[in-house]
């Protein structure tokens, strides 16, 4: 199986990391950790050059979360609080939730994205709030592209770096791959069923 993603990505190119990591911010159909980890494979292989692979990967990241982005600058409050009210247990938030969020982005928004393109589960959706804050656009870009180049830069090392073990112990690998993607899920599960509005706690 890791064979199979390694030659598909190989054979995407740098067009086709673009587009999933690109994707993997819209619609996560594969998490950046094996879209990155596995191209560190094919750089220490030979068959790709690390520098192109960072900067086109970093910027398929900045495009994908230009998306929930341009949402969140679309969006008029009350068209926020309503689906919020409306969908509450699906975002684990009601509306008093995300006025003081929305506070404390106004503030400090530039770091607080910086930092969470560390956070495996909150890297995407914080484009959102950006949006609905109205961060300025060169801003924001500015400190996703930041933060999402040091993170790809370190998947895509340790991708390098353990290149001959993910090809050795391939089962493994992949059950570790298939882990972590359990683990988010059942993480987001765990939060919509204990969620409970404030007037019912």
């Amino acid at each position: 199986m890791n064979e199979f993603i390694i030659e598909a990505i190989r054979l995407g190119g740098l067009l086709g990391i673009f587009v999933l990591m690109a994707l993997e911010n819209v619609f996560p159909p594969m998490p950046s950790e094996v879209i990155m980890g596995f191209a560190g494979v094919l750089v220490a292989r030979g068959q790709m050059d690390f520098t192109p692979v960072l900067v086109v990967g970093t910027l398929g990241t900045v495009a994908g979360n230009m998306f929930w982005y341009w949402l969140g600058i679309r969006w008029r409050e009350d068209q926020v609080r309503g689906f919020v009210n409306k969908r509450g247990r699906w975002l684990t938030m009601e509306w008093d939730d995300f006025v003081r969020a929305r506070k404390v982005f106004r503030r400090h928004g530039e770091w607080i994205v910086f930092l969470l393109r560390f956070s495996p589960f909150l890297r995407t959706i914080i484009s959102l709030p950006a949006g609905l804050a109205r961060m300025k656009l060169w801003r924001f870009a500015l400190f996703t592209f930041l933060g999402s180049l040091i993170w790809n830069g370190a998947l895509l090392l340790g991708g390098k770096m353990l290149a001959g073990l993910i090809t050795e112990y391939e089962t493994v690998a992949s059950w570790l791959v298939a882990g972590a993607i359990g683990l988010g899920v059942l993480w987001y599960a765990y939060r919509v069923a204990t969620w409970k509005p404030r007037s019912q706690r």
